[in-house]
């Protein structure tokens, strides 16, 4: 007699509820089955796709692989049992690297992991003490890579197993956000300084990526015109054009619908002037590297590597 299947491989969950879980849109899913055969959703009676926990599962793998800066053509390929090893060993190598700040005497604590705990208990005068003195300590690209970069990542993988609330996912968000855009308009305008346009595409509300770029640019002598989120490709353009920049950085988290966002940066890129650079950061400006470098659109995934881009802009002009 023919064992009944496992619950765990049933096909029985639509694609919204697979992006809402993972908290990837479905146009980056269906990109990873198409192109990259990250899973084979099974096909419901009218065609709609149909995913298993195990899918979920493996896409939650593909997914934190990637967070934690992999390529999704070199993880796709490998099975659930190899992502599950590889991420247990990029979760371990993360937590033998702590990023650490000078407490009282010679103690020193780990910055990211008390910032967690803070969060948990939402202790928000607490965390935002934690963060600023370890900005303070380290300084801007330092506290950028280690703690922030790190903290939302924890953060954001926590969230997504069910072991923090979304009000406290929010409280870490919003004092980092607000911290991260304070320093950043610390810094006084440089006469004769390089220019700088950080902003988020229309649609795009997730606002601290462009903070981050702008306060990391701004510690290297940028003049950083921060627009904040949610504006359309023209007006992004013509700020751009009215305030003389040589770069417009924008930051892409989450692809709803993938065409609208490839539309939006063609029409930027065609009309910015051709010596001005155009940068995309973010997970879901990874996910479309490809594309968006066919249209002239430079992608980075890290700080450090959008500094290097901005040092390239800097002498080149």
């Amino acid at each position: 007699m023919k064992a009944p299947p496992s619950p765990h491989t049933v096909p029985r969950h639509p694609i919204a509820v697979v992006a809402e879980r993972i908290g990837l849109s479905q146009d980056v899913l269906r990109v990873w089955e198409r192109r990259y055969s990250a899973v084979s959703p099974a096909r419901g009676p009218h065609g709609q796709r149909l995913y298993s926990d195990a899918d979920i599962d493996r896409l939650a793998l593909i997914h934190a692989a990637t967070l934690a800066g992999r390529t999704i053509s070199k993880v796709a390929s490998l099975s659930t049992k190899e992502l599950a090893t590889l991420v247990a060993e990029d979760d371990a190598a993360r937590e033998r690297r702590p990023a650490v700040v000078p407490g009282a005497g010679s103690e020193t604590r780990d910055v990211v992991g008390a910032a967690l705990a803070l969060a948990r208990a939402l202790d928000s005068s607490g965390l935002d003490d934690t963060l600023r003195r370890a900005a303070s300590t380290m300084g801007v690209p330092a506290f950028i890579e280690t703690v922030v970069a790190p903290l939302l990542r924890r953060v954001g993988d926590e969230w997504h197993a069910g072991r923090v609330t979304l009000a406290q996912e929010h409280l870490v968000s919003s004092l980092v956000h607000d911290i991260v855009a304070e320093t950043m308009r610390s810094f006084a305008a440089r006469t004769g300084g390089p220019r700088l346009l950080v902003a988020t595409l229309a649609g795009e509300r997730h606002g601290i990526g462009t903070a981050l770029v702008g306060a990391a640019a701004a510690a290297e002598g940028w003049n950083v015109l921060y627009l904040g989120s949610d504006l359309p490709a023209a007006e992004i353009a013509d700020a751009a054009a009215a305030a003389g920049v040589r770069v417009v950085a924008v930051s892409i988290v989450y692809v709803k619908q993938q065409s609208a966002v490839i539309d939006e940066l063609r029409t930027l890129r065609s009309r910015l002037p051709h010596p001005v650079s155009l940068i995309a950061g973010g997970g879901g400006a990874a996910a479309l590297s490809t594309e968006l470098a066919a249209i002239g659109v430079r992608v980075e995934s890290s700080i450090q590597g959008l500094l290097a881009e901005l040092r390239g802009a800097r002498s080149a002009a």
